[in-house]
């Protein structure tokens, strides 16, 4: 975690003092939606004796898209599953009521793979009643939607997932659901991506003084990856326009030694093949044993210098930097010093999932994604479940849509979606193989309620299965504990305006040292009613990203330190750091984060995207022996649905598995 320096004079002159639309209180201890917190988030709620009447989503105002401050595992969200955890949930839990519901589902988790799976449920049984349970105060799981209104003006961001785009051809499955929900990316692609937004305007480089001894703004900035890689990560942006300078001249205007400079350059530029008379298979088997990193220093024989410049470029895709992602997946997505190599496309050697993605024959690319990013998708899947809570019919006014959040719970529907609701009990009643029901067990707030249901589909992450289900196999719990989450922060930032980019000439600014290691202005979607900022004068949305971890352990250990930092940073230590940040980086452009600033989402992911195994730190274990493969395994009336079950953070895998542990369920 970032020392928080607190200096009274600076604070003043970055804003800290000045209100901004911000609902962390107590620097968000009490943002929760289920508990004390919420009579101060949402006025007249208070928790009543049952479990479908006078709840937080029924009160009047409710609309977690709007909340800033602290958001994605907000706090609240966790702390019931902490305490169970920790053995501590029901020595103040008190016994759970009895509620007398009976669904023929219950779904656990209301992400992406928690919502297809009552779709893929409901298609099969349309007459089905089924309750899906939620521990934050917002359905989509890591789909989440940041709302900001800025003079007037509704602006849109991704609070998490945010493409569509997958290394993996979509499933028939997959794909099948896009089409019902009225997905059609190459035509959405086509009609809203604003593709001249931005046209004047390239990437630049900030060099901070702590890492490079001056703070010094370099624009003109060549790309440093691929257009053909850019769909995968909302941080990546290439550098166009007419800023672009050639690596020479960008690196002769930075503070890099002589060394680094001569040597980024010919990584970025040269030819060579640094394992000359090996065949195909031995050189990508060589390239997967090392990280990206250690080509660089071992191979390339590059200074040292260059490592700082290079290391988090990575942190987009894997969560980790190049210490930690081998050089054979760099080298899949296009990093420099591979061109003289003459490795071919066809893919061998131990290579991960991430890479082979993008050398999929037959796919074709597009790179069209929601202003709110999948946020979108999962209304849609609601909407389908519940047309009554989203008004509209299309793909294009779904992103305008204002749901209802006191629909998503009636007790006329015959699908449910209860909100702030932490299962921490799955059991069958009676043995696994013979038993008829499941009883599910869920906090709110301080008290415990029970359902029961005919099936159970546990879409929420590995890592709280076995706390939650204790009954599993234990080569089960093994394997469901085994994948470590990537810790991430997608930060958003409203400001007034963005003519401090305009004058600096920058839409992009990669930040190598800094605590974001990237800024970027809001990609240009005109969809439906929604449209993006078009003049620099106009009010827009900052993206910036953040990957905690410890570079030089392996990726498990990384993640896990990643965790433990996320949930020890108030917010006070990120508004400060974003603050300071963006005064250092736009200060020359004008930009004054006590003026310019008009609000900020932190959307923070201590547990982010599914674990993907990784060569340099994983066995390559058979397709049907891997963590994964046994940790999805359905276990009488339960099964198993979530991105960590395929080990590929992507859509259209947590698509697919919600479909396969729909088909696991019995029958009757």
């Amino acid at each position: 975690m970032q020392k928080d320096d607190r200096n009274p004079a600076r604070d003043r002159e970055l804003g800290m003092d000045r209100p901004i639309t911000r609902r962390d209180f107590l620097n968000g201890v009490a943002a929760s939606a289920g508990g004390v917190a919420a009579s101060s988030l949402f006025p007249g709620f208070a928790l009543a004796a049952g479990p479908s009447s006078n709840l937080a989503q029924d009160a009047p105002g409710y609309y977690p898209p709007e909340l800033t401050g602290m958001r994605g595992s907000h706090d609240g969200s966790f702390a019931t599953a902490h305490a169970l955890r920790d053995g501590k949930f029901w020595k103040t839990a008190g016994g759970p009521i009895d509620t007398g519901e009976i669904y023929d589902l219950v779904v656990v988790g209301g992400g992406l793979s928690g919502l297809a799976a009552a779709y893929f449920y409901r298609a099969r049984n349309p007459t089905a009643r089924i309750l899906i349970l939620d521990n934050h105060d917002d359905f989509g799981g890591h789909a989440k939607r940041n709302e900001f209104r800025c003079a007037g003006q509704l602006l849109l961001a991704n609070g998490g997932t945010w493409a569509i785009e997958s290394p993996f051809p979509y499933s028939r499955e997959a794909r099948g659901l896009m089409t019902a929900l009225g997905i059609d990316p190459p035509r959405l692609e086509t009609k809203c991506h604003d593709r001249s937004a931005y046209h004047d305007l390239g990437a630049g480089c900030f060099f901070d003084r702590e890492t490079f001894g001056v703070d010094r703004l370099v624009t003109g900035m060549p790309p440093l990856v691929p257009a053909s890689t850019l769909a995968a990560s909302p941080g990546i942006s290439a550098a166009q326009g007419p800023h672009l300078s050639s690596w020479t001249e960008f690196l002769a205007k930075t503070p890099l030694s002589a060394d680094a400079r001569r040597d980024i350059a010919r990584i970025e530029e040269a030819a060579v093949d640094y394992l000359p008379g090996l065949a195909q298979a031995e050189k990508k088997d060589r390239l997967s044993r090392m990280s990206y990193k250690d080509f660089l220093l071992n191979l390339v024989k590059a200074h040292p210098d260059v490592v700082p410049f290079y290391q988090r470029q990575t942190h987009d895709l894997y969560g980790v930097g190049i210490d930690a992602v081998p050089a054979l997946d760099c080298w899949a997505i296009e990093f420099p010093g591979f061109q003289g190599m003459h490795l071919d496309r066809v893919p061998s050697g131990r290579i991960s999932f991430t890479a082979l993605g993008f050398v999929t024959p037959g796919q074709s690319p597009y790179f069209f994604h929601f202003p709110d990013g999948n946020a979108s998708v999962a209304r849609l899947l609601v909407r389908s479940l519940l047309p009554s809570a989203v008004p509209g019919q299309t793909a294009e006014d779904v992103v305008t849509a204002r749901v209802d959040y006191g629909k998503l719970d009636a007790g006329s529907s015959s699908v449910r979606i209860r909100l702030n609701s932490t299962v921490v009990g799955v059991k069958h009643l009676g043995d696994h193989a013979s038993a008829k029901q499941v009883q599910i067990t869920y906090g709110t707030g301080q008290q415990a309620f029970t359902v029961r249901a005919r099936a159970t589909v546990l879409a929420c992450w590995n890592m709280i299965i076995p706390y939650i289900c204790p009954e599993l196999p234990d080569q089960q719990k093994e394997a469901l504990h085994y994948g470590v989450k990537v810790p991430l922060v997608y930060t958003v930032v409203a400001v007034r305006n963005w003519t401090a980019f305009q004058k600096l000439g920058v839409k992009t600014v990669e930040c190598p040292g800094m605590y974001h290691s990237r800024i970027l202005l809001d990609s240009s979607v005109n969809i439906g009613e929604y449209k993006s900022s078009k003049s620099p004068e106009e009010p827009i949305l900052l993206r910036l990203t953040r990957t905690p971890c410890l570079p030089g352990s392996s990726a498990r250990d990384q993640q896990r330190a990643g965790h433990y930092e996320l949930l020890a940073t108030p917010f006070e230590t990120f508004e400060r750091s974003i603050r300071d940040q963006l005064n250092r980086i736009l200060g020359a452009g004008g930009f004054d984060s006590a003026r310019d600033i008009e609000a900020i989402t932190v959307n923070r992911w201590p547990h982010g995207y599914a674990y993907e195994y990784n060569p340099l730190w994983d066995p390559d274990w058979p397709i049907g022996e891997r963590p994964c493969d046994i940790a999805r395994q359905p276990y009488g009336r339960i099964t198993i649905a979530n991105s960590d079950a395929a080990a590929a953070a992507y859509t259209d895998q947590a698509f697919d598995q919600a479909y396969r542990a729909v088909q696991e369920l019995p029958a009757s």
